[in-house]
């Protein structure tokens, strides 16, 4: 039984009761508030009929035949309501239970099953027509959201797809102007007067730094396109930490910076990817560095943090302002600091040393009292990761399954 009077495209109600008169009293309702509807007459017609008309709205009976859905007939309309809260096609229709039950029991039971509302036997037609009104705004909201963030999730797999694409296509070219750039500064093409040795010098510079930053976009993306493999050994903090100050040394003079190490007594031995965790720590003291206008004082330490252990790079720079706080990890984003114009920076050293620490199993994050007040980023990591082979997603790292690890292969990105 379905009505047909109201327009074409006005919103689609399931009626599931196995009480014809009372599908026929909904139906007269429904008809006045403007809604079309069809009807089910117990819970296998009802998740069949949701699932070829994709309704707006189902409006479900609790006590109706069950079928082969494998529970009591009392309960079938939760049962209907929990698989179609379950089904992805389904999930986001409203589903309102009416019943002659007033029970509180049935009231938990409706909501643990996903039920979005709840009316008793007899409704007023008013109240029903509001809470179907209410709920199928609710509805077109959420599905417009929905809607948006899949056009998003578009729009942002075309911007990297085609930043790989030029990525590609400028390497070539640019390797070979920086050649040529090399041969003239050497003398090669002839004698070079001193103003065009320092151009070409100028030029070279600017070359290679172009270089570096698509070096930066084809490792980001392998890490984030396959399955990564940790190259796991013991490493001690304190060891670490000065081997990265010692490989620090001369840009540190240079910069007229000072480095300090403080490791606790407490700090343990832990398991991790040596290669790319100096990579992560020099990232983050090269952000210290090329983000200051004047010499920095940098703090690295090292302590056990539960039942992992806590690294910490802080200085006394210019600060990182609250609102950027989280968007600094993100590809591209960076601090806007028009007082440090000398700054080569690609927006993503600290992209990178996310996608490590989340391949560790860790987290990273950054403390700023705000600008002029200095900055320090942690990072934690377990003793020993979960797993040698992992998949980066946004929400984490997880282990690779045996599928990917036959199929993808491991990206190990490079050591430079």
């Amino acid at each position: 039984m379905e009505t047909t009077s109201p327009p074409a495209n006005a919103p689609l109600i399931l009626v599931a009761d196995d009480v014809a008169a009372n599908v026929e009293l909904l139906f007269d309702q429904l008809h006045v508030l403007g809604f079309r509807a069809i009807a089910a007459s117990d819970g296998p017609s009802a998740l069949a009929a949701c699932f070829e008309h994709r309704p707006d709205l189902c409006i479900l009976d609790v006590s109706m035949p069950a079928g082969d859905l494998g529970v009591d007939d009392r309960s079938t309309g939760f049962e209907v309501c929990r698989r179609i809260k379950r089904d992805p096609r389904t999930k986001s229709i409203p589903v309102i239970f009416v019943t002659a039950l007033n029970d509180t029991t049935d009231r938990v039971k409706a909501i643990e099953a996903g039920g979005d509302d709840f009316l008793t036997k007899p409704h007023n037609r008013l109240v029903l027509g509001a809470r179907v009104r209410s709920l199928l705004k609710l509805k077109a909201a959420t599905d417009s959201l929905e809607d948006t963030l899949r056009k998003l999730r578009e729009v942002e797999k075309m911007r990297d797809d085609l930043m790989k694409m030029i990525v590609h296509d400028l390497k070539t070219p640019l390797t070979s102007v920086l050649a040529t750039t090399e041969m003239l500064i050497d003398g090669d093409f002839g004698p070079l007067t001193d103003r065009q040795r320092s151009m070409l010098t100028d030029a070279e510079g600017k070359a290679e730094d172009l270089l570096a930053l698509i070096g930066d976009l084809l490792e980001v993306s392998r890490i984030e396109e396959a399955t990564m493999t940790l190259d796991l050994q013991p490493i001690a903090p304190a060891a670490l930490l000065s081997e990265v100050i010692n490989e620090w040394s001369i840009r540190f003079q240079q910069e007229g910076a000072t480095a300090t190490v403080d490791v606790a007594d407490d700090a343990p031995v832990f398991e991790a990817d040596k290669g790319l965790l100096k990579r992560v720590i020099g990232n983050l003291v090269q952000n210290a560095l090329t983000h200051s206008a004047t010499a920095v004082t940098l703090l690295l330490s090292a302590r056990r943090e539960d039942d992992g252990i806590l690294f910490t790079v802080a200085d006394n720079g210019p600060g990182i302002p609250p609102e950027y706080h989280e968007v600094i990890f993100r590809k591209f984003e960076r601090v806007k600091n028009p007082n440090i114009p000398r700054t080569r920076s690609s927006g993503l050293g600290l992209a990178f040393c996310k996608l490590v620490v989340d391949a560790h199993g860790g987290r990273i994050w950054v403390q700023s009292a705000g600008e002029g007040k200095g900055s320090a980023f942690h990072f934690t990591l377990p003793l020993k990761p979960a797993a040698r082979e992992v998949r980066v997603t946004s929400s984490g790292a997880v282990p690779a399954s045996p599928a990917e690890r036959a199929t993808t292969g491991a990206a190990r990105p490079g050591q430079g």
